[in-house]
């Protein structure tokens, strides 16, 4: 396994929002991706990474939402689609390894009805709440070319990714 570098919008907004393609088929290629995104997504730290956060356009995301102290519990989603969501949402403070240090409140559905493949290529549909239903819709929207900043005023917007390329210019 591999640790990618992690594109953020000082620099990667172009790829960032490019839409990605379907996975053709789930094969050891697509494996090592998943692996290597896995690998990524722990040592920056995070709970969730889409495929094109690290320049790959394609619609896989790898998630762990295990607490401090559990043992890890991963998650791949290959071709993830969301099958129905609550008419009911509510706020949630998000963060990105693409918006580095930014934390803002965005609304999305409370629950949601989700439909992918898993790591082996099996078809798997379930229903997703809270922290669940958040991370699968925020990195899904990655696979869409959309930021969670992008839910925000433009106002605010316009404030994180200065914020985060003033920190980039500063670590420079």
């Amino acid at each position: 396994m591999t640790v990618r570098r992690i594109l953020t919008v000082d620099s990667d907004m172009t790829t960032l929002k490019q839409v990605s393609a379907p996975a053709a088929a789930v094969d050891d290629g697509l494996r090592r991706l998943m692996d290597d995104m896995l690998e990524t997504m722990y040592a920056a730290p995070g709970i969730g990474l889409a495929a094109i956060q690290i320049g790959e356009p394609v619609r896989v995301i790898v998630m762990d939402l295990a607490k401090k102290g559990e043992p890890p519990a991963p998650r791949f989603f290959v071709n993830p689609e969301i099958v129905s969501a609550s008419e009911e949402t509510g706020p949630w403070e998000e963060g990105c390894l693409s918006v580095p240090d930014i934390y803002e409140d965005v609304e999305r559905p409370i629950q949601v009805r989700l439909r992918y493949l898993d790591y082996n290529g099996a078809v798997v549909e379930e229903d997703a709440d809270e922290l669940y239903a958040v991370c699968i819709q925020h990195e899904m929207d990655h696979l869409n070319g959309v930021l969670f900043i992008d839910h925000l005023s433009r106002l605010k917007r316009e404030r994180a990714v200065a914020k985060v390329k003033k920190a980039a210019r500063a670590d420079a």
